[in-house]
Formats: structure tokens, C-alpha cells, sequence
């Protein structure tokens, strides 16, 4: 290992995270099907369709921050955030917030104190593209996401056909049963270290696919191809918005503090 790369992450795991080994990405297989795709309960958008699916893989659980630390100790790799000096922060509504990018996800005060196993955020599409080509992989389409989050059955959440108020808490890493708030009913009230909550998990065992952080794909969004889709819902959204079936939408070179990412990979 360069003497670099081991300095970058020693003083990385020191100074900001709990110092541990970062996860394998730990890429599931995910069988070729049919999709059941849409909602006909929800937005216009979610158009209830069937699409055949080819053999993909998929991570297990979102990128967290000492994975992201260990691909910029390997690459030098700058976000387009940290270019920008600005990224997004929720609180009751979005905001600007200068010297906001993934070591500060809040602005310059805030830091990733015990934060190594949570999802890294403030993070583009853009970036999170250079993730995944950097260990051979790529942003998942949307289909392939929403296959993988609702099983070939097309769950409308990926623990099954609904959610109570009680039990919102023990499944997902998510905000107030109304739209649109953080809160601590889960233990959590931001990010949550990946893997959480394994009574929310995939019907092909894949965690956090709702709720944690929003999850750039490589689709383009319908009707404004200028925007990449982002799917999952966060640690703000209500249950509406955690629908598997739930489509939302960013410029593709901008961060947030409720986005993340997770890659894909191809199979034979």
C-alpha cells in the first residue's frame, strides 16, 4: 500500500471516524426477471409496467464514508462539491451552505466524528461515477434499482405491501410518518451506519434500498433528461416518499446532505 494511501487513512480514521476496517463493497447477484415497476397509487410518473431485467450485482449496502476516504487516498480524487464550495443542506427546507462537501456534510462545522460506516453524502452523480469506475462498476438504472428494492413480486416497500406508524422506526432509517422532517424515533437523526436495520432488508437481502440517503442512478428523469434520477428516500422523507416506486430528481453535478449512492455491476 503507498505510504500516502496509509497516511491518508490513518489520519483520516484519527481524526474524523472511528478507525475500522472499510467494508468489501460485498456485491449481491441479482437474478435476470421480470420487473414490476410503478404505482397506480402514485405520482404520474410511476407508470405501472412490466420491463425483463438482465443478471446484475448490486452492493449490499450504501457506500459509507471510509470507503469514499480509501478511493480519494487511492486517487487524489476531488468532488465536485468540494470545486463548487457549496453543497445542499436540508433542514425544513434546502439550502446552500458554504464549505458543505462530504468530510463537513453539514457546513465547515460539522465533521464525520464515528462516522465511518455511514453512507457517504454530499456526493454528485459525477462522483459517484468515479467511485464506481475506479473498482469497475457503475451507477444501477433505475429499473435495475427498483427491481432490486421490490423483488420480482414488485413489493410497493421492500419489506413488503405496507407500513404501519409503529413500525417505520424498525425498518428504515427515515423522517416523521408526516412529509418533512428528521427524526430520532430510529435511533438516528441523520445518516445511520449502513445495514442498520435488517427487518427493512430486500427481498434479494439488500439493505437501506429505503430510506439512509437517496441513491443516485444513471437514469435520466422523465421529462427532464438534464436531471439524474435519484431513488430511495432518506432520513427526512415520510412514507409516501419511500415508496420503491418513488422518483425524485438532481442536476447530476450538485451534493446533498440526503444523497448517496450505491453501485452496480454486470454479469454474464
Amino acid at each position: 500500500m503507498p505510504a500516502f494511501r496509509i497516511c491518508l487513512v490513518a489520519l483520516f480514521c484519527v481524526l474524523h471516524v472511528t478507525c475500522a476496517n472499510a467494508q468489501g463493497l460485498d456485491l449481491v447477484d441479482i437474478a435476470a426477471g421480470t420487473a414490476q415497476l410503478g404505482d397506480a397509487k402514485g405520482d404520474k410518473n410511476e407508470v405501472v409496467r412490466q420491463v425483463e431485467v438482465h443478471a446484475f450485482r448490486l452492493m449490499r449496502r450504501e457506500v459509507t464514508n471510509l470507503q469514499f476516504v480509501e478511493f480519494v487516498a487511492d486517487t487524489g480524487y476531488t468532488t465536485t462539491v468540494e470545486t463548487s464550495g457549496k453543497g445542499n443542506v436540508w433542514d425544513k427546507r434546502w439550502e446552500q451552505v458554504a464549505g458543505a462537501d462530504w468530510r463537513h456534510p453539514q457546513g465547515s462545522s460539522s465533521q464525520l466524528h464515528a462516522l465511518g460506516l455511514h453512507p457517504v453524502v454530499q456526493v454528485s452523480a459525477i462522483d459517484a461515477e468515479a467511485f464506481c469506475s475506479h473498482h469497475g462498476l457503475r451507477l444501477p438504472s433505475e429499473v435495475e434499482w427498483e427491481y432490486a428494492a421490490r423483488g420480482p413480486g414488485g413489493l410497493r416497500y421492500p419489506w413488503g405491501k405496507t407500513i404501519t406508524k409503529s413500525r417505520l422506526a424498525k425498518v428504515a432509517n427515515a423522517g416523521t410518518w408526516s412529509c418533512c422532517s428528521p427524526s430520532e424515533a430510529d435511533g438516528y437523526r441523520r445518516t445511520a451506519p449502513v445495514g442498520s436495520f435488517p427487518a427493512g432488508r430486500s427481498p434479494f437481502a439488500l439493505d437501506d434500498m429505503i430510506g439512509n440517503v437517496w441513491e443516485w442512478t444513471s437514469s435520466p428523469f422523465p421529462g427532464d433528461p438534464a436531471k439524474r434520477s435519484i431513488r430511495g428516500g432518506g432520513w427526512g422523507n415520510n412514507p409516501y416518499c419511500l415508496r420503491a416506486a418513488y422518483r425524485h430528481a438532481n442536476q447530476p453535478g450538485i451534493g446533498l446532505d440526503m444523497v448517496g449512492f450505491r453501485c452496480a455491476g454486470d454479469l454474464p
